[in-house]
């Protein structure tokens, strides 16, 4: 048999989907699985997205150009507009999800052996675009105990080498709801200008701040032009996950020509979600607030019915719909995989995501679990319930 490549060897399993083939068991069991593990919201996609597709008259349903629709951009730059942050439609390049966005810009900025310094816990797919492109994750841990805020600037400049060319940060974040404020993206602004890295910040998650807090985008900050990439998507802002529209923004000229070669390589963006996409951005602001209010419910019921449960600590989550929750046990995958193999609680069970695909660092977040809190009120109540049933049982193994 031919050999498989070591790249494809190195790449990481999604702490997301792997158990995908145990929860589809269970199903196939007759047991209802509670979906914990996916931030796949259950909001609906705004009307206006909708209805610009079944209403269109598209007779050729051709390719768009490669840089995505002129009108779209256009509008993008508006919406950015109305967010404080200042670019025109050539400092956009529409992107198939922000996926795409992260590994143009990636590829843009690194070769391979080069490294990227990322806060930890992250979004695990960073660790799998880096596998891809060759590039080496230099991980800052970031605690549970300070609720994940960012680490002190000194443990980023530490790890800076000749090989560092950029910090990469989720704000807010996913895995943790952490919404990085003004002065900590001052501080990392700093630091990039004085080692000339870039800042990339992953900001699909933007709309979603709680507690009266602002988010800050990086493009808002002065002296930054050259060195600050965003990504971003329209997937959870407007619950269009299976759109796959995402961009790359950056008013650096030399990144916008060098991605737009890696997105020539894959031809256009599709046309139909352009379209979706484009009218998404005529949602009111009234979409926005009510599902705002519901992920806040959402959260703080979740945060009450986890701080029930003896020996749990969860993170307090100010933006996006995510929170880790550390588990008192050794092995959270071996008890995710259990709670869909052997465990259920009136034919009922729950899917979690482990937490330690989401650190670089061996050995970190073995007894931690993302939980998305993405579902409907009394769906989240049975889940802890049947977490904290299950808890019990799997201590007593």
């Amino acid at each position: 048999m031919p050999a498989i490549s070591r790249k494809g060897q190195l790449m990481p399993e999604s702490p997301i989907r792997k158990l995908v083939p145990f929860a589809e068991e269970a199903k196939f069991r007759g047991i209802d699985v509670i979906h914990l593990n996916i931030g796949q919201p259950d909001i609906k996609t705004p009307k206006q997205a909708l209805d610009a597709v079944r209403n269109n008259t598209i007779e050729v349903l051709a390719y768009s150009r490669t840089e995505g629709s002129e009108t779209y951009r256009k509008k993008l730059s508006d919406y950015y507009k109305k967010q404080k942050i200042n670019v025109t439609h050539n400092d956009i390049l529409v992107t198939t999800g922000g996926s795409e966005a992260l590994s143009f810009t990636m590829g843009s900025i690194a070769d391979e052996g080069d490294e990227i310094i990322i806060p930890e816990p992250f979004y695990a797919n960073y660790n799998g675009f880096a596998t891809a492109m060759g590039i080496k994750v230099s991980p800052v841990l970031s605690r549970i105990e300070n609720n994940f805020a960012l680490p002190p600037i000194e443990e980023f400049e530490k790890l800076i080498t000749h090989k560092t060319k950029a910090i990469l940060i989720c704000n807010p974040g996913n895995p943790t709801g952490y919404l990085y404020n003004k002065t900590e993206i001052q501080k990392l602004a700093l630091l990039v200008k004085k080692h000339n890295l870039f800042l990339v910040a992953d900001e699909v998650y933007r709309e979603f701040t709680y507690d009266g807090k602002e988010h800050y985008s990086i493009l808002r900050e002065n002296g930054l032009e050259e060195h600050a990439i965003v990504i971003d998507s329209v997937s959870k802002r407007y619950s269009m996950c299976g759109a796959r529209i995402g961009c790359l923004v950056t008013k650096n000229k030399e990144i916008i020509k060098t991605a737009l070669k890696f997105a020539q390589a894959r031809l256009s963006p599709p046309t139909y979600a352009q379209i979706a996409s484009e009218a998404a951005l005529d949602t009111p602001q009234e979409y926005f607030e009510e599902v705002i209010e519901e992920y806040v419910e959402r959260r703080d019921l979740l945060l009450s019915e986890l701080s029930k449960i003896q020996g749990v600590i969860v993170g307090r989550p100010h933006g996006a719909f995510y929170c880790i929750a550390q588990l008192p046990i050794a092995d959270a995958d071996h008890f995710a995989q259990w709670l869909l193999e052997k465990y259920n609680l009136n034919g009922e069970t729950v899917m979690v995501a482990p937490a330690a695909g989401f650190y670089a660092t061996e050995g970190m977040g073995q007894n931690q679990i993302r939980i998305a809190y993405v579902l409907n009120k009394e769906r989240l109540i049975k889940a802890v319930q049947i977490l904290k049933e299950a808890l019990k049982t799997y201590r007593a193994l």
